[in-house]
């Protein structure tokens, strides 16, 4: 790395595998329930939501934000969501993940456990994941928006200008 030189990968960095990692942000207390699978296939969805179901109190509602990845529209997905009514489903529009709380949460586990990590073996990832997890858990608290609506529509202008200035 030099001054002025973008972060990247050295030329012998070697991907040693990959988890999926499903994750529930509870918002009110900023609880996140884990857990890493080998694929993101509706099966493994499907029995994370079974553990979701298991983990909130029955009385409560459970509100779940999603990206509109085709797993999460799978026939298994939907004969969960038929059985288990107190559950909803939110799509967040394509590019618009960040309006997902659980992504700031990811963008956190990114920055303080895996970004420059060297992870040797996926049950090395996998550990370095639930334990950074579980360390959250301990010290949680509720993300919160400190921008108002108005001052994020404000600056998603002034860049689309910017943009169209940049390509106009």
């Amino acid at each position: 790395m030099d001054l002025g030189q973008p972060e990247r990968q050295t030329h012998n960095y070697v991907r040693n595998g990959t988890l999926d990692l499903f994750a529930a942000l509870n918002v009110a207390t900023g609880e996140v329930l884990a857990r890493c699978k080998p694929q993101h296939r509706a099966k493994d969805f499907v029995d994370f939501l079974r553990e979701l179901d298991r983990h909130v109190e029955p009385s409560l509602e459970v509100h779940v934000v999603l990206d509109n990845l085709s797993t999460h529209k799978a026939p298994a997905v939907h004969r969960f969501m038929i059985r288990h009514p107190r559950f909803h489903l939110h799509f967040t529009p394509t590019y618009a993940s960040w309006l997902n709380l659980v992504e700031r949460f990811f963008g956190l586990l990114t920055e303080q456990a895996l970004k420059r990590g060297s992870f040797t073996s996926i049950q090395n990832l996998r550990t370095a994941i639930l334990d950074y997890v579980a360390g959250h858990n301990i010290r949680r608290k509720p993300f919160r928006w400190i921008k108002t609506a108005d001052e994020i529509l404000e600056k998603m202008r002034r860049f689309g200008l910017r943009t169209e200035r940049a390509h106009g």
